[in-house]
């Protein structure tokens, strides 16, 4: 598995070797060893989530604070989405910038974000489904929603002039200024 540190170093975007033949292909979508080397320290999953959207749908900046904080490992089983992370770290050098990568169906790419960082998707293709891996269990209580469209963060969701698909939760998400971050 080839992996690739991004802007940010701790977030790693993971490329699969993929074994095709006449039959299909195989892969390995995780492997604990192989990942945790990458890393750099032990990761514990506990939550595997499916999400299935529609094009234009956008979710997040989603992320839950200490001491419930989620490192999430994603994957885009069919379609395509422009996944993205934002730092959210005020120790970190990297504190308030973000990330993405494009990730779909075809490459079976997987993209690592750590806890510390808010984490977003938008739908490019006609629907797609998104799985991920989560190091903690969903907690209502510490979870929190920056809006998409701060203009603090910036985010370039490369929406060609369209409006994106929201949720009241992500309609109704704080400023990047009022958010809770991470020491």
């Amino acid at each position: 598995m080839e992996a690739t540190r991004l802007n940010i170093p701790d977030l790693i975007v993971f490329q699969p070797k993929i074994f095709s033949d006449e039959r299909g292909f195989f892969f390995e979508s995780y492997n604990k060893k192989q990942f945790e080397k990458v890393v750099g320290h032990s990761v514990n999953f506990v939550q595997d989530n499916h999400s299935f959207s529609s094009k234009g749908t956008l979710r997040g900046i989603h992320y839950q604070y200490n001491p419930y904080a989620q490192g999430k490992l994603v994957r885009v089983l069919e379609g395509e989405v422009l996944d993205v992370a934002v730092d959210l770290r005020t120790s970190s050098p990297t504190f308030g910038d973000w990330a993405s990568v494009l990730l779909n169906g075809s490459d079976n790419k997987l993209f690592w974000i750590p806890e510390g960082f808010g984490h977003a998707f938008i739908v490019i293709s006609e629907t797609a489904h998104f799985l991920y891996k989560t190091t903690n269990f969903y907690n209502k209580e510490s979870e929190q929603c920056i809006i998409w469209n701060d203009r603090d963060l910036n985010i370039d969701w490369n929406l060609r002039n369209s409006e994106p698909l929201l949720s009241s939760k992500d309609l109704n998400g704080v400023k990047f200024s009022d958010a809770k971050y991470f020491e």
